[in-house]
């Protein structure tokens, strides 16, 4: 009865929402496909990339974390500029950006204008990735702001989910990753067209003396039943409020709600990107292949079934946001996530201790090792072996020709000599052989399942409502060069991590991490379910903690937590 009365009123406050308005969310989401696409797409291409391309494992960090560092610096000019000139045309803006990009990256001749490309992709990612959940939080009723915010995470997902299905169709085309990051520009030309007809955001144009035309968007997009004079007269209350106050940052700094409210919103973004999300997403492929499974293209599609997860949870996250509140399913998607890195970081340590051993002994090589783990360790050694991942004998650890990845060492015989031809051999230059494969799939599954309701889109959802009026801009512009700052930083690490710390130790770390997060929010992030915006500044005075770890409850908006 229980899921069917949530079912049901999540369904009601669907239809509810006027049809003009879902136009304005469903134009405006695209944004965040594109967001999706872009950051999703690097995990299949980048491994048939590295292979043409000859990269070496620091130009694979320099390329996807460029994008990254682009996107960090964007969401930072991202609040100054969304003030002055509306969110509607950075949102525009990005949509073209985005276009040149992604034709830049498909039509790249090296690694030099791949990297160029990659680049203005993260421009145009970094401003619509603050535009897009501030335009429609503002646009929004205080009623379907949690759940319309997701829809735009949920189209984050879907462009994630798609990017990999696009992997995979076109890992086996020759140059397939040229299609995979080229295609990317067709969901551009459709947010141009339409989101060239969506009004600008009700609250930016009160806030810049244009009521009448606030009124006239507001007339379009609630129903016609509406007190919009009653909005109207709170938005503008709120805005003479934010004229008395500057936006800067040194503002920001001085007003202890906003202070506040700005720290919890970084906080969320830094711990939504520091417990691995997007070594997930960046790296599934990678993470599949250093597992043992030495298919690249079935490595693809299985990143893209572990996607699939990431976008089916999202539905869960719409279905509980209004229902559950944000910070319980923060708290517990921390809590299941830090279990299933729990799981990643074991298995990597069982296929570490149980590495297959190395049969022959060459003279002729200079790694004198006895396990696989150990061969594939060391810097200039690669294992060979014949038979099948399952049934391989022969094995032998060869010294490793860094010009030509996954290529045999002129050096290395490969076993023995009884192999007369390299197609005979399997060279596995990152990864050992095991029967064990799939347990760190699995791994990857259940985070995505716990991360995707929870972590995945509420970090947004939350920035996107907790900032006063006169502060907003600014803060998530702040707050999303955090999560961008804090997504350069891990992904630029994640591959030197598992060459340091092992693999094991990498996810080891990030589980630490996720229970960090899990103390941190429990005891400091007030619930912001149906609270409207211009209410919201009121959780954030008083005391700093939410409750006592006996429950007792200090903030407003926590009356039906339990």
């Amino acid at each position: 009865m229980g899921f069917k009365a949530s079912a049901g009123s999540l369904r009601s406050k669907m239809e509810s929402i006027p049809k003009p308005m879902w136009m304005l969310i469903v134009f405006s989401a695209i944004g965040g496909f594109l967001f999706g696409y872009g950051t999703g797409v690097v995990s299949g291409a980048m491994i048939l990339i590295k292979k043409e391309m000859n990269l070496s494992t620091l130009w694979h960090e320099i390329i996807v974390s460029a994008t990254i560092a682009s996107a960090w610096l964007s969401a930072l000019i991202a609040g100054p500029t969304t003030n002055k000139y509306g969110r509607r045309y950075i949102i525009l803006a990005a949509s073209i950006i985005f276009l040149l990009g992604t034709l830049i990256t498909g039509f790249a001749l090296e690694k030099i204008m791949l990297l160029f490309g990659r680049i203005i992709v993260g421009l145009a990612i970094g401003l619509i990735s603050m535009a897009g959940p501030v335009y429609l939080s503002e646009s929004s009723t205080a009623e379907h702001r949690g759940c319309i915010t997701i829809i735009n995470n949920l189209f984050i997902t879907g462009g994630q989910l798609v990017s990999c299905i696009v992997c995979g169709v076109f890992s086996g085309a020759p140059h397939g990753w040229r299609y995979m990051l080229g295609l990317g520009a067709l969901p551009c030309v459709v947010q141009l067209a339409g989101f060239s007809f969506i009004p600008e955001s009700p609250r930016w144009l009160v806030a810049n003396g244009r009521v009448p035309d606030a009124r006239m968007v507001l007339a379009k997009i609630r129903h016609p039943d509406a007190d919009l004079e009653g909005e109207l007269d709170v938005i503008s209350a709120a805005v003479v409020d934010a004229k008395n106050q500057k936006a800067t940052i040194r503002e920001v700094l001085r007003s202890a709600p906003a202070r506040r409210a700005l720290l919890i919103g970084s906080l969320l973004q830094l711990f939504q990107q520091v417990t691995g999300i997007n070594i997930v997403m960046y790296y599934s492929a990678s993470i599949i292949t250093m597992a043992g499974l030495r298919n690249e293209s079935l490595a693809i599609w299985l990143a893209a079934a572990v996607s699939s997860i990431n976008f089916f949870g999202t539905f869960i996250g719409l279905w509980l946001v209004d229902r559950l509140g944000r910070r319980f399913l923060i708290v517990t998607s921390l809590i299941g996530s830090a279990g299933a890195l729990l799981l990643l970081a074991l298995s990597f340590q069982a296929a570490s201790v149980f590495s297959p051993p190395v049969d022959v002994q060459s003279n002729s090589t200079a790694c004198g090792v006895n396990t696989c783990g150990e061969c594939v360790k060391e810097e200039d050694c690669g294992y060979c072996f014949s038979g099948t991942t399952y049934n391989f004998h022969n094995s032998s650890c060869v010294l490793v020709d860094h010009h030509s990845h996954h290529k045999l060492s002129l050096e290395g015989d490969c076993a023995n000599s009884t192999l007369v031809a390299e197609n005979e051999v399997t060279f596995a230059y990152d990864w050992c052989p095991t029967e064990y494969a799939w347990i760190p799939v699995v791994g990857l599954a259940l985070y995505l399942l716990f991360f995707a309701p929870g972590m995945g889109v509420m970090p947004w959802t939350v920035n996107s409502e907790i900032f006063p009026g006169w502060a907003r801009s600014t803060c998530n512009s702040l707050t999303t060069a955090v999560n961008w700052g804090s997504n350069l930083i891990v992904s630029l690490t994640f591959l030197t991590l598992t060459e340091t710390l092992d693999k094991h130790g990498a996810f080891y770390l990030y589980m630490t991490v996720a229970i960090i997060g899990v103390f941190i929010f429990y005891f400091f992030l007030p619930e912001t379910r149906g609270v409207p915006l211009e209410e919201v500044e009121d959780l954030f005075t008083g005391p700093l903690l939410v409750r006592s770890p006996s429950g007792t409850k200090y903030k407003p908006g926590f009356e039906n937590q339990e």
